[in-house]
């Protein structure tokens, strides 16, 4: 395998190897933040995106579950397009649905259809997970619990996450990686299950 090809630095990085991933990240950053920009067209939020996808790379990366196709950059705006349309699906929760679209060729208003209220089953399963992932939450150590409700319970961004605890985002970054390794360890060794 050639020495510095994406390929190369995923291995290097799957063996212990953080350097490699910050090569990646950098030899990346501009494509993959880019793409997430023209769909948002929103600095901050796209920054938001953008960490979020790599969060979500980090984490798929740790786990062992990305497989290699040497296709990395594909795989990576992937997850930011996904990540992308659950955002355009949550705020259509927290807004009525218009019959306009957004400007956005890739997210039509059909979309937000699933997005209707929660039945009653619905509700009960979405109470199951959250009452099952704040036990868990117990599990972790204090600052990790803390920017793991920021984010995920108050939907923070990471600046204010930042803010909020007096850190930096490379730290805040770096407890919820770490909290959601840890919540993953949680899970498989209570085999606690959070799929609808």
């Amino acid at each position: 395998m050639v020495k510095n090809t994406d390929s190369w630095l995923i291995t290097s990085f799957k063996n212990g190897n953080e350097k490699a991933l910050a090569v990646l990240i950098e030899r990346h950053q501009k494509e993959i933040f880019t793409f997430i920009f023209y769909k948002l067209m929103d600095e901050t939020l796209a920054n938001d995106i953008f960490q979020d996808t790599f969060m979500k790379i980090i984490v798929t990366l740790k786990e062992g579950r990305y497989k290699e196709e040497g296709k990395f950059v594909l795989w990576a705006k992937r997850i930011a397009h996904n990540l992308v349309i659950d955002h355009f699906r949550l705020k259509a929760k927290h807004n009525k649905v218009s019959e306009t679209s957004y400007d956005n060729e890739d997210f039509s208003i059909f979309d937000l259809i699933s997005g209707q209220e929660e039945n009653i089953e619905e509700q009960l399963v979405s109470r199951q997970i959250q009452e099952d992932l704040m036990r868990m939450l117990d599990y972790l150590p204090e600052n990790q619990q803390e920017v793991i409700k920021l984010r995920f319970f108050d939907n923070l961004s990471f600046k204010e996450i930042a803010d909020q605890t007096d850190s930096s985002i490379n730290t805040t970054l770096g407890r919820v990686r770490y909290a959601l390794i840890n919540l993953r360890k949680i899970m498989d060794e209570h085999q606690i299950i959070l799929t609808r």
